[in-house]
């Protein structure tokens, strides 16, 4: 069964990557309830993640099962057995969970996207480093960079930032609250370093809830602010909780913002709610649709907004 429906899947996403160009790319999500797994590919390897559930199997025989499983995954996705790295992770709701670090060791590969290079790490890290399903929305700020100054909060690894400077921004500015993910999107920039040579780049470790508080009025032209649904970090000042928060994180970031200047903003917390009434915009659109890549439809829980000041 699992061979099968592996099988349908990888033969039809794998067709629509090769027509665009895309070597990372989800493959299976969790298609059928007996195999809970999430599998991507980037470029010759291969991310397999166990979503943890109460099986009610021995530890040996979950181990005898996973076993089985692995050939099946190798075969139909042509990969060697080295090639798979396989984590074990709990479904979160949001991205609460990025910065929790699994492993000692540490494991680094450069994947391609768009013609641009970036870290991923498949070994000690919860999230890879490269969020897949943001793949339209980073060409959305490539192809809107142009001579901008541009702001990722929340930055995680900077992949927003790259793209902004792969599109011709004058200043890309990148804020996150945790230093080792600040010096990831540092890398990335550099891996790309025909890139910072012509933008300037920063790279701002702080608390964006408090850095907004002193951001320069009116001076940004394009901003991406990608939120963990919560994060009650030991550095921060407050909680983020983003259903409670995300108003204000949003007429904030507004205000550092020149009129007609774009933002765009992402969560994933699945009951999320967009107070519309309570942000300053001239114009606020659901872009959900239009953002989800072909290897997530029917499968991305996540919303997606075009906010204009």
């Amino acid at each position: 069964m699992f061979r099968n429906r592996l099988t349908k899947v990888f033969r039809h996403v794998s067709k629509l990557a090769g027509r665009q160009s895309v070597s990372c790319y989800r493959v299976y999500d969790h298609d059928l309830p007996e195999f809970p797994f999430c599998i991507e590919l980037y470029g010759d390897k291969v991310y397999l993640a166990e979503y943890r559930r109460r099986h009610g199997m021995t530890e040996e025989e979950h181990e005898a099962w996973l076993e089985s499983c692995l050939p099946v995954i190798s075969e139909v996705l042509g990969m060697p057995d080295d090639a798979i790295y396989w984590r074990q992770r709990q479904r979160k709701a949001g991205r609460q969970g990025q910065y929790e670090k699994l492993a000692s060791e540490q494991e680094f590969f450069v994947v391609q996207e768009a013609g641009l290079s970036f870290k991923v790490n498949l070994i000690d890290y919860l999230d890879t480093g490269l969020f897949l399903d943001h793949r339209i929305t980073r060409g959305m700020v490539r192809s809107e960079s142009k001579d901008k100054k541009v702001l990722n909060l929340f930055c995680y690894t900077g992949s927003f930032s790259v793209y902004a400077a792969a599109g011709g921004a004058t200043q890309v500015d990148s804020v996150d609250l945790s230093k080792t993910y600040l010096q990831w999107a540092e890398d990335n920039m550099k891996l790309n370093h025909s890139l910072a040579d012509k933008t300037t780049c920063n790279f701002i470790h702080a608390d964006v809830k408090q850095w907004l508080d002193e951001a320069p009025a009116g001076y940004y032209d394009l901003v991406i602010m990608d939120p963990p649904t919560f994060s009650n970090s030991k550095r921060m000042k407050d909680f983020l909780d983003i259903q409670r928060d995300h108003a204000e994180l949003l007429n904030k970031t507004l205000h550092a913002m020149r009129p007609g200047g774009i933002l765009y903003f992402s969560t994933n917390f699945r009951k999320f709610q967009l107070e519309t009434e309570k942000i300053t915009a001239a114009s606020i659109k659901d872009i959900t649709n239009a953002t989800t890549p072909f290897d997530f439809q029917g499968k991305l829980f996540r919303w997606c907004y075009k906010i204009i000041k």
